[in-house]
């Protein structure tokens, strides 16, 4: 279970722990002669950076068990190969930036603005046309002020009580110098294959007609795929046990009763042609800022293209749609007053993700200007324009959505990587329901995710192998 401790203001996740519950299992056949063969995966080898623009020749991607031809695999044994998720990329003892640094920033920004001053007003007999520099907000910094007081008192409160929790059962605890200095620093995947650039190829591959666009399901026998299988189909793995794919030499293990479509928000048509309605969809979009403009390390969307997300289409009667929202009231205000109205979603409930420590402190100061330990989650419903008000009374038995609530979790150091949802959402949801996941950069058994870097962090470079057995 991720959930840690329950009370009335939220949930402690342990992030880590859902994922490792996980069934990350490989069957692997190998000779009785203790032969060294790779384990069973699926192989999407043969598309090389060379050749990524001749798409719609002979099938480029082969899918394939590590069984030879004309065996039969009566002479083969099969064990089992089990992974778990790096438990160092959770291993956050300190804060991305303490209070006391905070102050002193603030004292060496005070000193540097009290020095400009000086100068500007030696400055002001000669030119008058300059004044003394004050601290001025725009619109958006004043209105982030004013949220961020609304809710102090919410995230304080609340989050000690969970931290308090944590601290007592040992889940969370202080941190030692001893532990301090030994910490080394995390060494991550290189991405050799960028899953986005993928994206961008695929627009290569002639389009099949919707007639052939079903869902590719990976099956333990051989089969061959082309590139349009794999950029035009929803790939599911409803099997038991994990299978691994191979995409231009990077390894992904895919979990039991999951699947994923690749592709950005150009190709989402399948997840439409597959005619299925979702009962959740968490959507975590690339929000616009100027920070992500100017270092051009991924993609964005515009409002507006966020905007024409079919969601009316991909949703079921009453569908959950939750929204994680940076602390950006523009983006905040937006996904309110616009967003959810556009697609017939009312909002039911506000909730915030707070990220702390392993000995429970904000990674962030609480009243930083800059960065802000939490970040929002919107959460509402689908309603049909013309039914808004006979839903409210209608028979199917709909649980109440609490607002307020905190989830506080130790997040991951990789960027993105958000907390799991379903446990926290069991409550509130239709059992054995559709649940699709939007921008996503992980798989999740029992969910659909979608996303140009969709198996991000599925990369075997996360992993690590443990003993395998027989």
């Amino acid at each position: 279970m991720s959930v840690v401790h329950q009370l009335s203001s939220g949930w402690l996740l342990d992030h880590l722990s859902f994922i490792n519950k996980i069934s990350y299992e490989l069957h692997q056949h190998h000779e009785p002669c203790c032969s060294k063969n790779e384990p069973t995966s699926v192989h999407l080898d043969s598309l090389h950076k060379d050749s990524v623009f001749s798409f719609g020749a002979s099938p480029a991607f082969i899918a394939s068990s590590s069984k030879p031809e004309n065996d039969d695999g009566g002479n083969r044994e099969m064990s089992m190969q089990k992974y778990v998720f790096r438990s160092e990329l959770f291993d956050v003892t300190k804060p991305y930036i303490t209070s006391a640094i905070h102050k002193e920033c603030q004292q060496s920004n005070e000193k540097e603005d009290l020095a400009n001053d000086v100068k500007k007003e030696a400055s002001i007999s000669i030119k008058r046309k300059k004044r003394k520099r004050c601290v001025v907000f725009n619109q958006g910094e004043l209105d982030a002020m004013e949220y961020h007081t609304k809710i102090r008192g919410l995230i304080l409160d609340g989050s000690s009580q969970l931290i308090q929790e944590g601290l007592k059962s040992g889940f969370l605890h202080p941190l030692s110098e001893k532990c301090d200095k030994c910490s080394k620093p995390v060494t991550l995947p290189l991405d050799t294959c960028s899953l986005s650039e993928l994206c961008e190829m695929a627009k290569h591959v002639p389009s099949l007609n919707e007639m052939e666009l079903q869902t590719l399901q990976l099956m333990e026998d051989d089969i061959s795929v082309t590139e349009q299988d794999l950029f035009s189909r929803i790939v599911e793995n409803n099997s038991s046990f994990t299978k691994m794919i191979t995409l231009m030499g990077q390894k992904y293990l895919l979990p039991p009763k999951s699947s994923f479509l690749l592709s950005d928000i150009s190709c989402i048509y399948p997840l439409l042609n597959c005619r299925k309605t979702y009962d959740v969809i968490v959507i975590d979009p690339p929000w616009q800022n100027k920070s992500v403009k100017r270092s051009n390390r991924y993609s964005y969307l515009s409002p507006l293209q966020i905007k024409q997300i079919p969601i009316p289409k991909l949703a079921a009667p009453n569908c959950l749609v939750v929204t994680w929202v940076t602390n950006r009231q523009k983006h905040l205000r937006f996904v309110k007053e616009e967003l959810y109205p556009s697609w017939s979603v009312e909002i039911v409930a506000e909730w915030h993700w707070v990220k702390i420590t392993s000995s429970g402190e904000f990674v962030f100061p609480i009243d930083s200007p800059h960065k802000k330990p939490y970040e929002v989650l919107v959460l509402g419903r689908v309603r049909e324009r013309t039914a808004l008000l006979l839903s409210r009374n209608a028979e199917v038995k709909e649980l109440s959505i609490p607002d307020h609530k905190l989830i506080v979790s130790v997040p991951c150091m990789l960027h993105s990587h958000k907390p799991p949802l379903a446990e926290v959402l069991k409550d509130y949801i239709k059992p054995e329901g559709e649940y699709l996941e939007l921008f996503a950069r992980n798989l999740q058994p029992g969910w659909t995710s979608w996303g140009n870097e969709v198996l991000k962090f599925q990369h075997m470079d996360y992993f690590v192998a443990l003993e395998s057995r027989s």
